[in-house]
């Protein structure tokens, strides 16, 4: 008989235990932070049709090269989703009586057949929240004191990089850029900090673009003012993509330096999130630490999804943010934030009493309390070292002359001390 290939598929992998407690851990910090904020819990499905998550309004070009297709038993074209953001907004287009701003948060499984590095895997779990109804950057900025807010309660450093794609497509035009290349050619700006200058600069002469037009974006990438909003203004009364981009941005840092957040958002005028969804302010977070060198976070607004999708061309104001759970544990593990404690109350040691430790369990979790009971027959010192190495605080320890007396007795493990419970065995 053939031997079975146990591998996991790549780009997957099993979280045992240890590491599956960690990032439950970051699942209920952001879900709390989530629900504080005010977000209602959404939850759409893995599976959608094809022609749903190929929308010009999705992910784009790139995304869509590794999306997962299918095909069931009606020879229906599906694709698992490779994000939470479209399923979202097809929730939104066929809801039109939601009461807005409607502001949702979802967990959830996606798939992605690209490249596999640290942190980034085929199949990852996002976690979104998205908010429909808002026309300001009022929005943005929430969104981005919201993931402070949660990074701070996961002990990480994170710094916020933010852009707004009308300023930056509204310069590319003006150096000369096409209407057609533009999408292309963001694209290729969003890997300076990656590749560097040159690199860039020779992706962008490859595509055919005028050595004029090279030459005005290496002057613009090379400007050493360029993180200073007063750079763009001669440009704003030149291009109106400038100007409504500028002003977008200046209202959302007046919001990020009132809330006392502005230290830790700085505007970064390359800064493009491929994604062709976003039509106004995106933003990334990363570490302050620079041991992971990707994102933690991503988002921006989207208006043209919903209405793309209802086949009108009607906006819907929509802007969101994602969390990557499997980058963010990644980046606990890196810096040794992880957690220490165990999730029981109590680990209950039988001695020759199975009955009567899981009477003891039931009462004590009926009480609410967290309990195991040892189930292997270890020995006293077997199970105590369990206990330490699992670290359980207390220990309840049921034998013949404890059922006898109509007691128990508790040890806590820290201080070492011990003590009788009294209980009525049946």
């Amino acid at each position: 008989m053939k031997k079975m290939n146990y591998q996991n598929v790549k780009g997957t992998q099993d979280y045992l235990p240890d590491a599956e407690r960690v990032r439950r851990n970051i699942r209920r910090t952001l879900e709390d932070v989530f629900i504080q904020y005010g977000c209602q819990p959404l939850e759409t499905p893995i599976l959608n049709y094809t022609e749903l998550m190929a929308s010009k309004y999705g992910g784009g070009a790139e995304i869509l090269e590794e999306m997962y297709r299918l095909t069931d038993r009606g020879e229906r074209d599906l694709a698992l989703r490779y994000d939470l953001t479209i399923p979202f907004a097809k929730v939104a287009a066929m809801n039109p009586t939601l009461k807005m701003p409607f502001k949702r948060y979802e967990i959830g499984k996606v798939f992605r057949d690209g490249p596999i590095k640290t942190g980034r895997f085929r199949e990852f779990t996002q976690c979104d929240v998205d908010m429909v109804g808002v026309d300001s950057q009022v929005a943005e900025a929430e969104l981005m004191v919201m993931a402070l807010d949660a990074f701070q309660k996961l002990n990480l450093s994170v710094m916020v990089q933010y852009n707004n794609r009308k300023l930056l497509t509204g310069m590319l035009a003006l150096f000369g850029v096409a209407e057609e290349n533009i999408n292309r050619t963001v694209l290729i700006l969003d890997k300076l900090e990656k590749v560097g200058v040159e690199t860039v600069l020779d992706e962008l002469r490859q595509e055919g673009l005028s050595s004029e037009t090279v030459r005005s974006i290496r002057t613009f990438l090379l400007a050493e003012n360029n993180t200073d909003f007063r750079y763009f203004e001669p440009f704003a009364s030149q291009n109106k993509q400038v100007a409504e981009g500028l002003r977008e941005l200046k209202e959302l840092e007046s919001y990020l330096k009132y809330v006392g957040v502005g230290d830790q958002c700085v505007f970064q005028p390359f800064l493009a999130r491929g994604l062709e969804i976003y039509t106004g302010t995106v933003y990334e977070m990363f570490l302050t630490d620079p041991l992971l060198q990707s994102s933690i976070g991503s988002g921006g607004r989207y208006d043209n999804a919903i209405g793309g999708l209802i086949g009108t061309d009607q906006a819907f104001s929509t802007v969101g943010i994602s969390f990557g759970l499997d980058v963010i544990y990644t980046a606990m593990a890196a810096t040794n934030e992880t957690i220490t404690e165990t999730s029981l109350d109590f680990y209950i040691i039988p001695l020759g009493c199975q009955k009567e430790s899981l009477l003891v369990a039931s009462y004590l979790r009926n009480k609410g309390y967290a309990v195991e009971v040892e189930m292997g027959n270890k020995k006293v010192g077997k199970a105590l070292d369990k206990a330490n190495r699992e670290k359980v605080r207390q220990v309840i320890i049921i034998g013949e002359s404890e059922v006898n007396n109509n007691q128990y007795k508790v040890k806590d493990m820290v201080s070492g001390s011990e003590k009788m419970e009294p209980f009525l065995f049946c």
